[in-house]
């Protein structure tokens, strides 16, 4: 092999690598998503197997509302048949007289097959208010399927923004361990260098070193909870997995968000907005309509019916243009002691969903003064850590001075970064911690998809 050929093929290697980078690079920016809070809110609507789900059972209840409204449609049925037969024995009595005659006995027609046609047309006039109970039962329990899915909207919504606030939880940490563990490793260098020069005690040095450790393992544990909330919150949007998502952070801005407001406006708003409490309510109407309509049964239905009917027997008799027409009833007997029990079981129901209703008027109301003081207690936790912030910095500062004037021992020293890393925490969970809570409220109150 001579140098030329040599070289073309390291020129060729050389070209693939480039090439491979180049397309890594742009496969890793390709794979980087700048998210804001409303667009991942948008995301998870759309994804949700959760409003799948619910979008069906909407459908469901829309076709059982137009099964209902069928059932007052008039009932047509047509039938018809074709038969062979055998030799059957016919013995005629029509035409035939009582006195003498020829004395000779009529011929039998011969008759192998025979058809005939029918069709019937039944109008429901009156069934027991059966059918008009059972559309209005159906177009409640509708009403009540769109409004759970209303609710289950919600609890997508209050989900994203949980996991919007984990993920931001989650990168702030990584960022403020990779900086203490950049800090603790320079110290480790300084103290080095102090331990070797005798000017340091070697157990100062291998404290250092331990929380050098720690802070990596520490950091490790945050990366991990970092892919996880990533993870999430691409399965909950929709993303491919390997999608790293760029936060929006200027959403955990500090302010108060309740404008004065006191709980009871908004539990007021809360009993006026919940859909799990309106779609309890359409319930319980769909139930009256299921008592009235149980009840009907002990009452008998009314139809007008019509019908046509053709026939033809070969040398027999050909029957055309029968039309039926009148007025059909029909009562069973056995209601007067079987829909009673029906009755109870209906009005059992009924029962239960009014008690359901009483329990969650109760739950609206922990639920609201709950989310509410949550809230509130997360904005107190910010002021204190803030305050704990600055108290933090400002003792690691005078530790580090008294530390540097051998004033204070490295533990001293240790002990201070670790708390004011734990404030910088503190702080940055707390921001995440306030804007769940306040969406929290919005959803106990009914009103977080209108803030949206």
């Amino acid at each position: 092999m001579n140098s030329r050929s040599i070289y073309k093929r390291l020129y060729a290697l050389a070209s693939g690598i480039v090439l491979t980078l180049v397309f890594q690079a742009a496969s890793a920016q390709e794979s980087v998503k700048p998210l804001s809070l409303n667009e991942a809110i948008s995301l998870s609507l759309q994804n949700s197997k959760q409003l799948k789900a619910s979008q069906a059972r909407i459908e469901a209840a829309n076709a059982n509302v137009k099964t209902a409204n069928e059932r007052q449609l008039p009932d047509v049925t047509v039938s018809g048949s074709y038969l062979r037969l055998t030799q059957p024995n016919i013995d005629l009595k029509l035409g035939k007289s009582g006195g003498g005659g020829s004395g000779a006995p009529a011929e039998s027609p011969k008759v192998n097959q025979a058809a005939y046609g029918m069709a019937n047309v039944s109008i429901p006039v009156f069934a027991g208010m059966m059918i008009q109970s059972g559309k209005e039962a159906a177009r409640y329990l509708a009403q009540a399927a769109k409004l759970d899915a209303d609710k289950d909207r919600d609890d997508v919504i209050e989900n994203t923004i949980g996991a919007y606030s984990n993920l931001y939880k989650a990168t702030q940490a990584v960022k403020l361990m990779e900086e203490n563990l950049k800090q603790s490793t320079q110290r480790v260098k300084d103290f080095s260098n102090l331990e070797k020069n005798g000017l340091l005690a070697r157990n100062d040095l291998l404290k250092a070193e331990l929380q050098q450790s720690n802070y990596e393992l520490s950091l490790m544990d945050a990366q991990n909870s970092l892919k996880v909330a990533n993870l999430n919150m691409n399965i909950m949007l929709g993303l491919p997995d390997a999608t790293q998502l760029q936060l929006d952070t200027t959403v955990f801005k500090v302010d108060d968000k309740v404008d004065g407001r006191g709980v009871g406006e908004f539990e007021q708003l809360a009993y006026q907005n919940r859909k799990d409490a309106a779609s309890l309510g359409a319930k319980e109407k769909a139930a009256y309509a299921n008592v009235k309509g149980v009840k009907g049964e002990y009452y008998p239905s009314l139809a007008v019916t019509g019908g046509y009917v053709a026939a033809y027997i070969p040398n027999v008799v050909t029957i055309t243009n029968a039309v039926t027409a009148g007025v059909g009833v029909k009562y069973s007997l056995s209601s007067l002691w079987k829909t009673g029990s029906k009755v109870a079981n209906a009005k059992a129901q009924l029962a239960e969903l009014q008690a359901n209703e009483a329990r969650l008027t109760d739950a609206i109301h922990l639920d609201v003064v709950q989310s509410y003081e949550n809230y509130l207690l997360s904005r107190k936790k910010m002021d204190t850590y803030i305050k704990a912030i600055e108290q933090s910095e400002e003792n690691y500062r005078i530790t580090k001075n008294k530390h540097d004037n051998n004033l204070a021992t490295t533990t001293d020293l240790l002990d201070a970064d670790v708390a004011n890393l734990q404030a910088h925490l503190n702080y940055t969970f707390a921001r995440a911690d306030a804007l769940v809570a306040y969406n929290k409220l919005l959803q106990a109150s009914g009103i977080l998809d209108n803030n949206k």
